[in-house]
């Protein structure tokens, strides 16, 4: 299925981009071996449409040697976050891509070899001269092959040489920690070569890409700018009746909804497998719904092919209320912003109904063929991030917990009664390779407790984590119900021997409002003291999500002095008595 919007559409828009302001910004490099028109452009206006601006650097004509290895090209003056890397297996293989049996097999695997090391010491060069992140295709495998339908018969045939070059450079890249391979062969296998290689495009000016598949191609890339900036969506909101059954339970009944393994049923049984893949992941499921809760939580709990059940739901609002207030009360419940929510609904009039009053949800369009659903969230690249955690993959579970322990506090007599009942348990590390990409990610998603909304990149940790003037580290909290995993992060400057600055503090909003905030900054007290220290000097920087943490620092103490607030360390720090605290 080829984009909507044409190439020419792209181009005509990004024109009208110069002079809006945007809320985020992104530097994004584009090297390729090919003639790449248009990408840039694409690039700019999908960012534009997640209020992102998007300025590109675009290298010349097959020069990406050249930009990569000269470190005073123009492209690392350019200093982008993230850069394209787009390479072409005609390119990379010349002759011996329509003569790769004039070599002998042994040669063949030479060559493969010298080739991987060609490109592992573009990347190695790249990455020492940048803190860019790099992504680099790998590279498609034609249908045609010189040998025909001899080519399976072939020791170390022309196509065994590229999936072997895919495969070693998949596993060499591991170690680089910021570059990432796009699988670009299988963005040909979703498309088909006869659509993205257009021979008449390439025969024109050396174009590999069909301009018709740019927007597409343009599509696949947006995961890595999501990333990057770690605006991921972390919750899916469905609707039940024609969402996630067929038909509405309340005229149907429990055996009369369509759900099974026969048409039109079975789209919907495949819709909630997808779902429950994404539910084992990280990303949060919730229901709102105009129904019955009767009706409706008799087919979760009983329907004998449903996939999710009442369980796999971190929040169900389930009423005859609107489904805005709805979405609002869920959104409160779950401590998450309308920005990190996806709405999936069949109804038309209340998806545009939804996209007016909260526009930060995003609600994309379902058509009236349930057989697509699937299809619609696979694609979707909203969910997108560089690295999953061992907490997002515990997530779900984490908000069932979450639950229990709102039911405990309703039963308690105060706020102080509940938290000492919850036996917290605080340990805290310093960074370390194990907890850096939590430590990074927290700062990228992290808004609510959170003092200056820094966002800090793997690479930036790893580079302050070296630095003997800086202090990184992390809290990982703990309770009856269960580990809420690492969900606390400091960042602490050390340059000046009597002040210490308070660089980021911030806790994911699962755990706050457990004073688990004061045990952490005591630890960084602490050290401080060990150090002698006289001072920690520390800013608020508002932003509109941060107001839970706009108390914090005077209610621990600090002082405000112009735009900063200081803590002085002669001053006793008082800790809750109910928390206890391991440093590892």
């Amino acid at each position: 299925m080829n984009s909507k919007q044409s190439l020419s559409d792209f181009i005509s828009k990004s024109r009208k981009l110069r002079g809006k302001k945007f809320g985020k910004k992104i530097k994004i490099g584009i090297l390729s071996s090919f003639t790449i028109n248009g990408l840039s452009e694409v690039l700019q206006v999908k960012c534009a449409e997640k209020n992102i601006e998007c300025i590109t650097y675009v290298g010349g004509y097959n020069q990406y040697n050249q930009e990569i290895l000269n470190n005073k090209s123009n492209f690392y003056k350019f200093s982008p976050n993230i850069t394209f890397l787009i390479l072409d297996t005609r390119s990379l293989l010349g002759e011996f891509f329509y003569n790769p049996y004039s070599l002998s097999a042994s040669e063949r695997k030479d060559f493969v070899n010298d080739k991987v090391k060609e490109i592992l010491n573009l990347v190695d060069t790249f990455c020492k001269n940048t803190e860019s992140k790099l992504v680099l295709t790998n590279f498609a495998l034609p249908v045609y092959s010189p040998y025909g339908i001899a080519e399976s018969k072939t020791d170390y045939g022309f196509h065994d040489m590229i999936v072997d070059l895919n495969s070693k450079l998949k596993e060499s890249l591991k170690e680089f920690n910021s570059v990432y391979l796009f699988d670009f062969l299988l963005f040909v296998l979703k498309y088909g070569e006869k659509h993205v290689f257009d021979f008449q495009n390439f025969f024109f000016g050396d174009i590999k890409i069909s301009l018709d598949f740019i927007p597409n191609f343009a599509t696949e890339l947006m995961s890595y700018v999501i990333g990057v900036l770690g605006i991921s969506k972390k919750c899916i909101v469905l609707d039940l009746d024609n969402t996630l059954w067929g038909g509405i339970i309340g005229e149907d009944g429990l055996e009369g909804i369509q759900l099974g393994p026969q048409p039109p049923g079975n789209s919907y049984m495949e819709f909630q497998k997808i779902l429950k893949s994404l539910s084992a992941r990280g990303i949060i499921l919730a229901i709102n719904s105009k129904n019955n809760l009767e009706d409706a939580l008799n087919v979760i709990s009983k329907h004998p092919h449903m996939i999710l059940r009442e369980k796999d739901f971190a929040c169900m609002k389930i009423n005859w209320n609107d489904k805005v207030q709805n979405m609002k009360e869920i959104a409160f419940e779950l401590n998450i912003g309308d920005d990190s929510m996806v709405f999936f609904d069949d109804d038309p009039v209340n998806r545009e109904y939804m996209r007016m009053n909260l526009p930060d949800v995003y609600t994309p369009d379902l058509p009236s063929d349930s057989s697509q659903y699937a299809e619609i969230l696979q694609s979707i690249n909203e969910f997108s991030v560089l690295k999953i955690t061992k907490e997002d993959s515990h997530r779900s579970q984490m908000y069932l917990q979450q639950k229990k322990r709102k039911e405990l506090e309703k039963t308690s007599s105060n706020l102080d009664e509940f938290l000492k009942t919850l036996n917290l348990h605080v340990t805290i590390q310093k960074s370390n390779n194990f907890n850096i990409p939590r430590i990074s990610q927290l700062t990228l998603k992290t808004n609510q407790f959170n003092l200056t909304t820094k966002r800090y990149q793997e690479e930036d940790i790893r580079k302050f984590s070296n630095d003997s003037k800086m202090l990184v580290g992390c809290a990982q909290i703990e309770d009856k119900f269960g580990d809420n995993g690492i969900t606390g992060v400091f960042v602490v400057e050390k340059n000046n021997p009597d002040e210490w600055i308070l660089d980021t503090f911030l806790l994911s909003c699962r755990v706050m409002g457990r004073e688990v905030e004061k045990s952490i900054l005591n630890y960084v007290i602490s050290e401080a003291r060990k150090s002698d220290v006289a001072r920690i000097k520390a800013q608020y920087i508002p932003t509109k999500k941060n107001k839970p943490i706009e108390e914090f620092l005077p209610s621990c103490g600090f002082v405000k002095k112009k735009d900063h607030w200081i803590y002085n360390l002669d001053k006793p720090f008082k800790v809750p008595e109910f928390i206890k605290v391991d440093v590892r």
